[in-house]
């Protein structure tokens, strides 16, 4: 049969109209929508470097986010279009990222870049430190300079309000003339630390952490001792089973809100198949916490060997560090000591990367800090499975709170019993409370677990603020409720509160006085709520909302507040509207004559 002439074959196709279809071709495969230019092109590869054979990676969207919003004080459109083609992501994909997180400032068209940002906290101790007034009287000091004011949630400095962020800098004890002052020199450059002090290994007998006055380097870290036990535990001349029956024994508990059993969590991330991975949260959102902050400005090593002896007793071969945007200091702080760590290692090291936050609460939730990592909107995920099993790029992940790992080397040098000998009232270790509020002397107080919030204040902050009584105080921050001073002698540590609907949580003790009202502080968290849910799940997004609106009318419709705290409590998918409810029913079962 000749195959030429057989009537399956298909016919021939002129010439004019193949031209046609590769001109098809050629037009479909251009990107749709917006294209990128040269301009914006060059100035984006400018920031981000040259394209590598196998592409940018992923996970690094939103750190070339910040590259371009520090550069430009915002994002232009034109930009977020040609790092979606340097990428090779959706331009969707870019723009739902950039416009989730609140420190980027997506800007369209020819619109020019917003001036000089200052950030005024109006977290509850700065509230009540007098954010308000310093709200209403900046814009008109500042207007004429092309500087723009806003509220910002909780920046972590409870204990120097009210505080403020200019641009990077940030501005304690914050008054009109101190932030004027401060944007006549800005936008500065991260502050340096100061030249490092001696660290003494057994000063933990202290009761106050005191300001930034310069921290332990490097080369004195390891003078003192320092990185002697990651060094044993990678070179074979420790067991990895006796740092972990130290940590078990210990009892020290996750120190970041949730209490899971340290030595638990590591024994069963070990267990996992390799890869393992490793996550360090440093988001420190809550409001009223400060005390990664402050261990961090003093003594970043002694956290850096936790990290180092955690990695290498569970086996995970990569770290990411996960710092809070807001603290900027702390950030170039950080950079320069794991350079110096890298540049002369004590040991073999892990893979370290430090990745930092955009302004988003909801990424303390370690599924959330996860998709942040990875570069995506911090939206919680469902669970199970849980991200020891499937976490950061789909690999058993071992999550922390800083100060968890900061504990490790005392631990293990110490011994179990060191940590587990403190406490008070039946309880055992030590706990870092954030203290602000109407006391003398707010800071972060390194006390026995198991204090009450009468002995902490008298013993560690100096007592109370003059003309002020104890009124009500709050043992962890907007989640954990708001307590009266008829619970002044409740023993602070976890499961301890819980049977009068509270909890500690990170330990961010905010204390009221005579002369505030537990209502207003109920509603200044519920906004912080509002504001920062993640908006994924609909019993959060509007019942925090919701609940806010109805907060603040003279009167609680009590029926309607707790329909909604019902259905936050048992529909939301993570803590945030979880335990929200939390200081609304507090406010309603102790004090209900605020809110009659």
């Amino acid at each position: 049969m000749n195959l030429s002439s057989d009537s399956s074959s298909p016919p021939a196709i002129p010439v004019a109209t193949v031209d046609q279809m590769r001109e098809r071709i050629r037009r479909n495969s251009k990107l749709k929508g917006r294209q990128a230019d040269g301009i914006s092109l060059d100035e984006v590869q400018a920031l981000i470097g040259p394209r590598p054979p196998e592409g940018h990676r992923r996970d690094l969207l939103i750190e070339h986010l910040h590259r371009l919003n520090d550069t430009y004080r915002c994002l232009h459109d034109r930009h977020l279009v040609a790092l979606a083609k340097e990428m090779n992501i959706p331009m969707a994909e870019v723009y739902e990222v950039a416009t989730f997180y609140h420190h980027f400032e997506v800007v369209r068209g020819d619109d020019a870049a917003p001036g000089l940002t200052v950030r005024v906290c109006d977290g509850l101790a700065c509230a009540m430190a007098g954010a308000q007034d310093l709200l209403s009287r900046l814009p008109a000091l500042l207007g004429g300079q092309g500087v723009r004011v806003v509220a910002a949630p909780c920046i972590g400095r409870c204990e120097q309000a009210p505080a403020a962020l200019v641009h990077q800098t940030a501005v304690p004890h914050a008054t009109p003339a101190s932030v004027v002052q401060a944007s006549k020199v800005a936008p500065a450059i991260v502050q340096q630390a100061q030249a490092a002090i001696p660290f003494v290994a057994s000063d933990w007998a202290e009761k106050s952490i005191p300001a930034l006055s310069g921290h332990t380097g490097y080369a004195s870290y390891r003078a003192h001792g320092g990185y002697a036990l990651a060094a044993a535990l990678v070179q074979g001349e420790m067991e990895t089973e006796s740092v972990l029956q130290a940590m078990e024994d210990s009892g020290l508990r996750g120190l970041g809100g949730a209490g899971f059993p340290a030595g638990r969590k590591w024994r069963i991330v070990r267990e996992q198949a390799a890869p393992r991975l490793m996550a360090v949260n440093i988001d420190e959102g809550e409001p009223g916490t400060f005390k990664d902050r402050a261990y961090l400005e003093r003594d970043p090593h002694r956290f850096l060997e936790g990290v180092l002896v955690a990695a290498q007793v569970v086996g995970c071969e990569a770290v990411y560090l996960y710092l809070r945007d807001e603290y900027h200091d702390c950030r170039a702080l950080l950079q320069a000591e794991i350079a110096q760590l890298q540049a002369d290692p004590p040991c073999d090291l892990p893979r370290i990367e430090l990745r930092r936050g955009a302004g988003a609460y909801i990424c303390g939730e370690e599924s959330a800090m996860i998709e942040s990592i990875e570069g995506k909107r911090g939206e919680p995920r469902m669970r199970p499975p849980y991200i020891a099993q499937v976490g950061l790029f789909g690999r058993p992940t071992l999550e922390h709170n800083f100060e968890t790992l900061y504990w490790v080397r005392d631990i293990v040098e110490k011994g179990p019993q060191w940590f587990s000998g403190f406490g008070r009232h039946g309880r055992k270790g030590l706990r870092s409370f954030s203290v602000s509020g109407r006391v003398k002397h707010p800071g972060v107080k390194l006390a026995p677990a198991g204090i009450t919030v009468q002995e902490l204040v008298d013993e560690y902050c100096g007592g109370m603020q003059d003309g002020h009584q104890l009124y009500a105080y709050l043992p962890g921050g907007a989640s954990g409720g708001i307590f009266p001073a008829s619970l002044a002698n409740v023993p602070l540590d976890f499961d301890t509160l819980q049977p009068h609907g509270g909890f500690i949580g990170s330990a961010a003790v905010i204390v009221l006085g005579q002369h505030d009202r537990a209502r207003d502080a109920a509603l200044n968290m519920m906004r912080f709520f509002a504001h920062e849910s993640c908006g994924q799940c609909t019993p959060c997004r509007v019942g925090t909302a919701k609940a806010a609106t109805l907060m603040a009318a003279p009167s609680w419709d009590h029926a309607t507040l707790e329909d909604l705290n019902q259905v936050m409590a048992d529909a939301s998918i993570c803590g945030l509207g979880q335990a929200a409810p939390n200081p609304v029913r507090c406010v309603q079962k102790y004090f209900p004559h605020e809110v009659v």
